[in-house]
C-alpha cells in the first residue's frame, strides 16, 4: 500500500469533480475546491473521518469493496479505477470478466435521473445501481450477496417470489428474454467465464432454464412497453429506454410513463410513498423482452 500515492490521487480526484458532476446540489457560500470530503463520503457510503484518514496518509488498508465504491463515487475511469487498487495495495480487478465498476458516461446520465425510475445493469443481469424509484418499485438489490445479486438466478430459482411483479401471461417472454441474453453474454466471456459458472448453476437448478438454453437463442433485447405489478399499487404502464456502454457490457435502463395518465399518477404516488413497505419480495431487472 502506497500511502502517499493513494492519499494525493484522492484529493486530486476530489478537487476535479464540481456537485453538478455527482448530481449534488451546489448550495450556496461554497468555497470548497472540487467537492468536500463529506461529499465524497456520502457518494462512497463511508464515514467523513474513514474517508478524511486515508487522505491524510493514516488510514487502514481499504477492501477491495470500499474501492469499488470510491470508484464509483469519484467517477473514475478504468485506468483510473486500476491506479487506486494498485496504490491500496490490491490487485487489479480483470476487466475481462464481468465488471461491476459503473462506466463514468453511464453514471453522469444516471445522476441526473432523479424523477424516474432507472438503474444500470451488467450484462449477466447485475443491479449495479439504482435510484430510490427504481428501488420502490423494484425492490432494492443493493444488499443481495452470491448468486441472488444475479437476475436470471432469481427469476429461474426463486419463481415463486421473482415473478410476482409481471404479468402471468408476459412471463415466458421474459424467460427467453434473459436466457438469450446470458447467451449472448456467454459468447463473449467464454467457457471459463463467470457468465459460464452462472449457466451451470441454473442448469442444476431449473429444468425450464435447460429447455430454453437448448434453443440457443441470442440477444440483448430490451421491449419499449411493458406492464408491472406493484403489490400495493397495482398495473402500471412503462416505457423502457435503453443506452449501451461501447462494448455493451453495461446498460443504463431508464422507465418512464405517458405523461397526465393514470401510470404517471402511480409513479407519483410511488415516489410520495418511498420504499418503506415495497421490498416484501424482489424483483428482477426490467426492461428485457
Amino acid at each position: 500500500m502506497n500511502r502517499q500515492a493513494l492519499s494525493e490521487f484522492l484529493r486530486r480526484r476530489r478537487e476535479a469533480l464540481r456537485p453538478s458532476d455527482v448530481g449534488l446540489p451546489m448550495g450556496p457560500r461554497r468555497r470548497a475546491i472540487g467537492l468536500r470530503r463529506e461529499e465524497v463520503a456520502q457518494l462512497a457510503l463511508m464515514s467523513t473521518d474513514y474517508y478524511t484518514r486515508l487522505e491524510q496518509q493514516r488510514g487502514p488498508q481499504p477492501s477491495t469493496q470500499m474501492l469499488a465504491s470510491l470508484s464509483r463515487a469519484l467517477r473514475l475511469t478504468a485506468d483510473e479505477r486500476d491506479y487506486l487498487y494498485r496504490s491500496a495495495g490490491h490487485a487489479v480487478p480483470d476487466r475481462l470478466s464481468a465488471s461491476e465498476h459503473v462506466a463514468p458516461a453511464l453514471q453522469r446520465v444516471f445522476d441526473r435521473l432523479a424523477d424516474t425510475p432507472a438503474l444500470v445493469i451488467s450484462n449477466l443481469g447485475q443491479t449495479l445501481l439504482q435510484n430510490s424509484l427504481a428501488s420502490a418499485l423494484l425492490g432494492d438489490h443493493s444488499g443481495a450477496t452470491g448468486w441472488e445479486r444475479y437476475e436470471s438466478y432469481r427469476w429461474f430459482i426463486h419463481p415463486e417470489t421473482e415473478r410476482l411483479h409481471y404479468p402471468e401471461h408476459d412471463r415466458p417472454r421474459q424467460s427467453r428474454a434473459l436466457v438469450a441474453g446470458l447467451r449472448s453474454a456467454y459468447g463473449s466471456m467464454g467457457a471459463r467465464s463467470r457468465a459460464a459458472e452462472l449457466v451451470a448453476e441454473l442448469a442444476k437448478g431449473s429444468e425450464e432454464f435447460r429447455e430454453l438454453w437448448e434453443q440457443h437463442e441470442v440477444a440483448q433485447r430490451f421491449t419499449d412497453h411493458k406492464v408491472l405489478i406493484h403489490p400495493d399499487i397495482g398495473p402500471i404502464e412503462l416505457d423502457c429506454q435503453v443506452l449501451f456502454t461501447d462494448d455493451r457490457s453495461q446498460a443504463l435502463l431508464v422507465l418512464t410513463t405517458e405523461p397526465r395518465s393514470d401510470a404517471d399518477e402511480k409513479l407519483r404516488l410511488l415516489a410520495v410513498l418511498g420504499t418503506q413497505r415495497f421490498n416484501i419480495a424482489p424483483t428482477g431487472d426490467i426492461g428485457r423482452e
